[in-house]
């Protein structure tokens, strides 16, 4: 076997049928080797000697950095000699803290030819989030920003260092990154001390559940490189293409379309750094940068069709968004505009694009599409657990997919309950027609999205209680216009505390506090909880109060 060379062959049979949605649902079958690196066996391979360019970042004071496919190959080199000279080795974990910058990605190649473990943060992370994820993923070794280094004296736990941007006087008690570039030791080719085992771990993501903690999502050197060639038939990405995906580091999503999706494809992988989004000026980098393939959640899309889209003198070939149910209107306004429409997709952290409109194929009004090639989906009826034409979204383990997690990791009693009958079970319901189109109904749980972030009530509720003016809380998603939802709170207060905007303004202080940007809450009020006989508290009615008007309410902004 050759796993570069099976590898590229499937790849070629999705680019081939790229819009032949029968035939490559059909006929593709998952490479399944016994040994794969994806940044040796196949990055370094399609970069050697390849002066095109594989990453283009430019920031919003108009700097820019340009790094060829080669350029990639030796920058990553280096970062793994250095790194195995500070300590690195097969199987460390890695927490990678970092913005768009050319060190994330080249950090993401050195980790996987070292065989060490990448666990993404997101640099909105505070310090409890951090504990979390250097405890619980036993990290060994830290790597961020020099600005977010702080955070870290908060948490615990004996691990490397590793500062990325320091300037010459790196945070007492931290490495300095840059110094990978001149270091006698990292300097020549990679040589890597061992065999990448196909099944051996690469990524950990931290993802949020209905439980007090996230869950620990385990992906291999296959299960996420290989299992992302479904991610780059849904896109309709091939070789040439600039491919802008709006995702912030830290997530899955940005691991899906910013690099593994497009470098399967051998296409550039183009970011826009921008603090305060600003439609005209991304349009006009788009322009510049001649983007064909665009992917963004619905919140960026609901703001995009706010400006006037005709300044886009170049629409891209390919426009896709996931997250959530794009509406019909922002579609219809964008195909006006453009001449492109908009394909939905749905998958999870758990996977790759499971469900997609996939190019050149028919849309459905409100469908996700059909099931991508290499995925058998059943829908199965969540009372009596047998498929039909609704039910939950589950994936048939008997076709087990590449571009499935291993489980999660340590808690093989939520793996058992995923993976339980022979399907893994996504928790979300969704609905298919005669042709198979897939529709989305909802969520099968409590989690929910606020722009394109997933949000655990429990979560919040658990950082809620820690106030000493909080005896009870449910968080329940708002609608809003523009990010679909955010986070709404019914507070119970402790005796001697009165309900009124004095608290109120304590409790978006302490949400300021101790949760990241994204989960905070936005909307408050006081009331009491609606509970079952058992005493568990009936979010459905919580929901259904909200979507009404809800009662006196508190906005973060204005308290």
């Amino acid at each position: 076997m050759n796993p570069s060379a099976d590898f590229r062959a499937a790849r070629d049979f999705l680019l081939r049928h790229r819009e032949d949605y029968a035939t490559a649902y059909e006929g593709f079958s998952w490479p399944r080797p016994e040994t794969f690196n994806w940044a040796l066996d196949w990055f370094d391979r399609i970069a050697e000697g390849n002066d095109r360019t594989a990453l283009h970042l430019v920031e919003e004071d108009g700097r820019e950095t340009r790094l060829s496919f080669d350029a990639l190959r030796l920058r990553s080199d280096r970062a793994a000699n250095w790194l195995r000279a500070r300590g690195v080795r097969a199987g460390d974990r890695i927490v990678v803290m970092l913005g768009n910058q050319a060190e994330l990605w080249e950090t993401a190649l050195a980790a996987m030819k070292l065989r060490a473990v990448v666990i993404p943060a997101t640099p909105l992370l505070g310090p409890l989030d951090l504990t979390d994820r250097v405890e619980r993923g036993r990290a060994r070794h830290v790597l961020a920003r020099a600005v977010d280094t702080g955070k870290f004296a908060e948490v615990p736990g004996h691990y490397t260092r590793i500062a990325v941007g320091a300037g010459e006087n790196p945070p007492e008690g931290w490495l300095r990154y840059e110094d990978a570039y001149d270091a006698p030791e990292a300097q020549g080719p990679f040589t890597p001390d061992g065999v990448t085992g196909a099944r051996d771990p690469l990524m950990l993501y931290f993802t949020s559940g209905t439980t007090a903690r996230p869950k620990l999502v385990e992906h291999t050197h296959t299960s996420y490189p290989i299992g992302h060639l479904a991610t780059m038939y849904w896109i309709g990405l091939k070789p040439g293409d600039v491919h802008l995906n709006i995702s912030s580091p830290g997530w899955a999503k940005h691991a899906w379309s910013n690099l593994f999706a497009p470098w399967n494809a051998e296409a550039t992988v183009f970011v826009y750094n921008y603090t305060r989004f600003d439609a005209a000026r991304l349009m006009a980098e788009m322009d510049r940068a001649g983007v064909t393939t665009f992917c963004a959640p619905p919140t960026v899309w609901r703001m995009l069709i706010q400006a006037d889209l005709t300044q886009l003198r170049t629409p891209p070939r390919e426009a896709v968004a996931a997250g959530e149910p794009l509406n019909p209107e922002v579609i219809e306004t964008v195909r006006r505009a453009w001449g492109v429409t908009i394909r939905d997709g749905f998958g999870q952290t758990e996977t790759a694009v499971q469900v997609a409109n996939t190019p050149g194929q028919p849309l459905r009004a409100g469908s996700m599409g059909r099931p991508t090639p290499g995925f058998t989906v059943a829908l199965l009826d969540p009372v009596t657990g047998k498929p039909g034409d609704e039910g939950e979204i589950c994936l048939d383990l008997s076709a087990r997919p590449v571009g499935l997690m291993t489980g999660y990791e340590g808690d093989p009693e939520r793996t058992a309950e995923a993976m339980a009958d022979g399907y893994y079970r996504t928790g979300d319901i969704g609905r298919r027609d005669a042709d198979g189109h897939v529709t989305f109904v909802g969520r099968g749980d409590e989690v929910f999205k606020a722009s394109d972030y997933k949000i655990s009530p429990f979560e919040l509720e658990s950082a809620l209680l820690e106030h000493e003016a909080v005896a009870e809380a449910a968080v329940v998603p708002a609608p809003d216009p523009l990010r679909l939802a955010v986070p709404k709170a019914y507070v119970v207060l402790a005796a001697g505390w009165e309900a009124g905007p004095e608290t109120a303004r304590a409790l978006f202080a302490h949400s300021r506090a101790v949760l990241a940007p994204y989960k905070r809450i936005r909307r408050l009020e006081f009331a009491e909880l609606p509970k079952t006989v058992s005493g568990k508290i009936r979010r459905i009615e919580l929901r259904e109060h909200t979507a009404r008007g809800g009662g006196v309410e508190f906005h973060e902004e204005s308290p």
